[in-house]
């Protein structure tokens, strides 16, 4: 089996994006309010552009929710122009509140899949927790080095395997369908970058740890900032069922006990992190002088 066949098989699932689109919609009010580790995750991955020397003109933040990495973006970079993107129109609209009078973001509602912008359009790609809502993550690789300007640079961040761990196990002590959903290894995502063409890619990952008391406030969470809705896989002919029925929430309730650690609940989540930049066109005709130089100068 090749690198490729198996990437394809680790994303045999399918999201509806319009239900994506109106679970963040739905959220987008309050989402900031239950939304800490998303945003303390956007802030890491903010720090990381610490050790990077970019001075961007343009900046695209690709699956920019509320905004809450605007107003870092554009006071690390000062004289860069911004634009955010999202799938969610009310997302963005609150995105719309940072930036000043004379610099402020452009917004763009459209898919990370299916970007709406020329080639070689940006500096910097900044993308933190929207890969794992793409159907097809290739086509998001593909699409940010696409827009992005030879040398420039795409960090993101996503989710890795283990996240939700308790919570998945508990649900398979219910049945067989897919109330949590997939995310895909760390070192697949950087062999697709490779595949994909990007340069130097650097990936690393950490488990954050977020504790409840129970169960039925980890799931209230996971509705309050939109990210409950479940896709269907394929492989398997199954649809997503989302965290509901209550019917069966005691037995999801009692097999969760167990993961209780000093009377909390905890709710795990690997958090993946990658940088890799877009490769500057290899200057063919300087190249083969300087080998020909070489070859004959014996």
């Amino acid at each position: 089996m090749n690198q490729e066949t198996k990437y394809v098989q680790q994303q045999a699932q399918v999201f509806n994006k319009a239900r994506v689109r109106r679970a963040f919609d739905r959220a987008a009010d309050n989402y900031e309010q239950f939304a800490i580790l998303q945003n303390e995750v956007c802030n890491r991955l903010l720090e990381k552009l610490d050790v990077v020397k970019i001075k961007p003109e343009l900046i695209l933040d690709a699956g920019a929710g509320t905004g809450s990495a605007i107003p870092a973006l554009l006071a690390r970079y000062k004289k860069a122009q911004l634009i955010a993107l999202d799938l969610s129109e009310n997302m963005l609209d609150k995105s719309s509140r940072h930036g000043g009078l004379f610099r402020s973001p452009h917004l763009v509602c459209a898919d990370i899949e299916d970007l709406p912008f020329s080639d070689n359009s940006f500096d910097l790609v900044f993308s933190s927790l929207s890969m794992q809502w793409c159907n097809d993550l290739n086509a998001a690789l593909l699409e940010a080095k696409r827009v992005l300007k030879p040398g420039g640079l795409f960090v993101f961040t996503t989710f890795g395997p283990d996240t939700l761990k308790e919570l998945r196990h508990s649900w398979s002590k219910v049945d067989g369908a897919n109330h949590v959903n997939q995310f895909i290894d760390m070192h697949d995502i950087g062999d697709a970058l490779l595949q994909d063409g990007f340069a130097e890619p650097v990936m690393e990952a950490e488990i954050l740890t977020v504790t409840y008391n129970s169960v039925d406030e980890i799931m209230h969470d996971l509705k309050a900032i939109g990210a409950s809705v479940t896709a269907g896989v394929t492989q398997q002919g199954q649809a997503g069922r989302g965290l509901g029925g209550k019917s069966i929430l005691q037995t999801v309730r009692q097999t969760y006990e167990k993961f209780r650690q000093e009377n909390l609940l905890p709710a795990s989540y690997e958090v993946i992190y990658g940088h890799a930049w877009k490769p500057q066109p290899v200057n063919i005709e300087n190249h083969a002088t300087k080998t020909q130089h070489v070859k004959f100068g014996v």
